[in-house]
């Protein structure tokens, strides 16, 4: 792939798409940056060839053209002098360079177009790598904070589990305590005037069964006696 092919390739690229299918969003930007900056450092070099080469080129067209010019005065001097043969030579000099002045000319202009096409290819990735450098740091920031926001809901998921687990041990524990409380002062609770007069019935109903049962056992040791006798 050329140098040019390499730079359109960059250019065209969706960092949004890009992040999307990475593993390593962060790693990643930072790659295509440095690619960037590697393919804008290769570009520089090329334009500043191109440019020296276009200057070079321009040079030996000039060069041409003066020596064209040289030789026809020669010519005309010759011509001057009466001397023809020498007039032919330096008009064939002369032509010569005129050949050789469009031939520089033409490579000389080739050489203008590259450097134009890759002084734009320049600008525009130049322009492309400070957008991207921004576009980046976004990206990166989003990405991080998506991060602490994911780090920090998980935490939060976590935190309200334990806070409800907690909540409900709390509440177990309340409730037991109310029992709790609640026997101990059912059993420590003084005796009500309905309870006194339970009582007293109480009493009642047991020396009644007592006197019955000392009544029963009284008539048979009498009975028995009677037997005796």
């Amino acid at each position: 792939m050329s140098l040019l092919d390499r730079v359109s390739t960059l250019l065209k690229a969706n960092l949004n798409d890009m992040v999307d299918k990475a593993e390593d969003p962060e790693k990643m930007l930072k790659q295509i940056v440095l690619d960037m900056e590697n393919q804008l450092m290769q570009v520089k070099t090329q334009v500043a060839i191109a440019i020296a080469g276009e200057h070079l080129l321009e040079k030996k067209r000039a060069e041409h053209q003066q020596q064209g010019t040289e030789w026809r005065r020669k010519a005309e001097l010759a011509v001057q002098k009466d001397h023809d043969d020498l007039a032919r030579a330096a008009i064939e000099r002369a032509l010569s360079h005129d050949q050789l002045m469009q031939g520089f000319a033409t490579q000389a202009e080739d050489q203008k177009h590259e450097s134009d096409n890759l002084r734009q290819a320049l600008r525009k990735l130049d322009q492309k790598l400070s957008e991207t450098r921004a576009h980046c740091e976004m990206l990166v920031a989003e990405h991080r904070r998506a991060k602490v926001v994911g780090r920090a809901t998980k935490a939060r998921q976590i935190i309200g589990a334990d806070q409800d687990n907690t909540m409900e041990r709390m509440k177990s524990r309340l409730q037991s305590t109310a029992a709790e409380n609640a026997a101990t002062a059912e059993i420590l609770a003084p005796e009500s005037l309905e309870d006194k007069f339970k009582a007293l019935e109480n009493e009642d109903k047991v020396e009644l069964l007592l006197n019955e049962m000392k009544s029963r056992h009284a008539e048979r040791a009498r009975i028995t006696d009677g037997s005796a006798a």
